[in-house]
């Protein structure tokens, strides 16, 4: 990393050439056009190249990228950071990277917010029964079901960072009975909390709703299966929105068909897109929805950037910087 003296009265000290400081982006143009003109406004000392254009390869000392280049540093001789643009970098192959490499994910407002619209949106569409009077539309009925109070709905969410800790924040103001599962122990106002997998089995009887927001690890993958859906109470709903390798889709349609799981909300999939007449398309207990959970927001997404730049600058830890033994 980057030491605070070689920055100096705005150049880099030791840089022989420009004196700027020169990253490349490597991920949907627009937006980085846009990160382009934004940063030559705001921060003229930071040269941006959209890749294939990117410069003098020597000089590049940060990737921006949803995926890097093959042979990465035989690209970027003097790389110091991969910076991700998503919120998370389980799509780097992390055993390709040198193993001191920093890989930082993207943490900005308008991902959280994002996430905590759609989870919110999920959340209280299954509390409704919404998908149930969907169907019944398609099938001309008209029919009223008991309606349950939030406070009578537990909600339960796997994966308690940024993410799931501002959805719940939003599920609890909304009165849902909330309970929160992570890998290590946690403490959330309102917020009944679980850990380790030797708690992960009272969790889950607690979750009428369980939100998914965890990581992709090893650990996870797969993690959403037959044997975890048994654990949660009969009709219980799932809302899928971190990783799609980390859901068995052939469970999750057992589950569906045997009315273990009532209905399921599903933001990503393993592959994305999914292919023609796989069976969530038409599903009538699932609304599929398009990786569209969080996205990046290009405004507020640069200034962050900016932000970790200017920490990457000073010698100071960038916000988001992962660990490498645990993937996220």
């Amino acid at each position: 990393m980057v030491t605070a003296d070689r920055w100096h009265a705005g150049v880099w000290v030791d840089d022989p050439g420009d004196g700027l400081m020169h990253i490349v982006y490597k991920s949907e143009a627009t937006r980085g056009a846009h990160w382009q003109r934004w940063l030559a406004q705001h921060a003229p000392d930071i040269q941006l190249h959209i890749w294939p254009d990117i410069g003098d390869a020597q000089q590049v000392e940060l990737l921006v990228a949803w995926q890097p280049p093959e042979n990465l540093m035989r690209t970027f001789p003097n790389l110091k950071a991969l910076l991700s643009v998503g919120a998370g970098a389980d799509q780097f192959d992390l055993s390709q990277l040198p193993p001191d490499l920093p890989v930082v994910r993207m943490i900005e407002p308008g991902l959280t917010q994002g996430m905590v619209e759609y989870v919110t949106f999920a959340v209280l569409g299954l509390h409704r029964d919404m998908p149930r009077y969907f169907q019944q539309q398609r099938a001309e009925q008209w029919q009223t079901h008991p309606i349950r109070t939030a406070s009578q709905r537990r909600v339960g969410v796997m994966g308690l960072g940024e993410l799931g800790q501002a959805a719940l924040k939003q599920l609890v103001a909304l009165g849902f009975d909330c309970a929160g599962w992570s890998r290590t122990p946690r403490e959330i106002a309102g917020v009944r909390c679980w850990h380790g997998s030797e708690q992960l089995g009272d969790f889950l009887t607690h979750s009428d709703i369980l939100v998914c927001l965890l990581p992709l690890t090893d650990s996870t993958r797969g993690l959403l299966n037959t044997q975890l859906f048994a654990q949660l109470p009969d009709g219980a709903a799932l809302v899928q929105v971190g990783r799609g390798p980390q859901l068995n889709e052939d469970d999750l349609l057992a589950a569906l068909a045997s009315g273990k799981l009532s209905a399921a909300v599903i933001d990503v999939t393993d592959p994305e897109p999914l292919p023609a007449g796989h069976p969530f398309w038409q599903h009538p207990a699932i609304w599929l929805t398009p990786h569209i959970a969080s996205q990046t927001q290009t405004d507020s997404a640069v200034a962050a950037l900016l932000d970790n730049l200017r920490r990457y600058q000073r010698g100071e830890p960038m916000v988001g910087l992962i660990d490498r033994q645990r993937g996220y």
